[in-house]
């Protein structure tokens, strides 16, 4: 039982590390978490797509299939966009773009 526990938490914690690691390697250069320099934060994207899709799965749906082809028609954010401009597509396969938009849903 201990050992299904610890590797339990083991797998809890590289899940996490993964999703932070494909954030910060991908998206904080443009995309820090409390600040809007180049783009938004990530603490105001999250806020703003939370409210429209609180729902987690939805949240991660529609995150991901607007990062893997990003567009001002399906944007919550017309603002940032007038301001930063359209986020480039980035060539993301969808899986790590779930994963990404996981670890923004639960930014804490």
């Amino acid at each position: 039982m201990k050992k299904l526990l610890i590797l339990s938490i083991a797998i809890q914690l590289y899940a996490t590390d993964y999703k932070e690691l494909l954030f910060h390697g991908n998206c904080i250069t443009c995309h820090f978490i409390d600040r809007s320099v180049s783009a938004p934060s990530m603490r105001s994207v999250q806020e703003v797509y939370k409210d429209a899709f609180p729902n987690k799965k939805e949240f991660i749906v529609y995150m991901s299939s607007w990062a893997e082809h990003p567009n001002k028609e399906g944007s919550l954010m017309h603002y940032a966009i007038d301001k930063y401009e359209l986020m480039p597509e980035l060539g993301f396969d969808k899986d790590t773009l779930m994963e990404i938009s996981d670890y923004i849903y639960n930014l804490r």
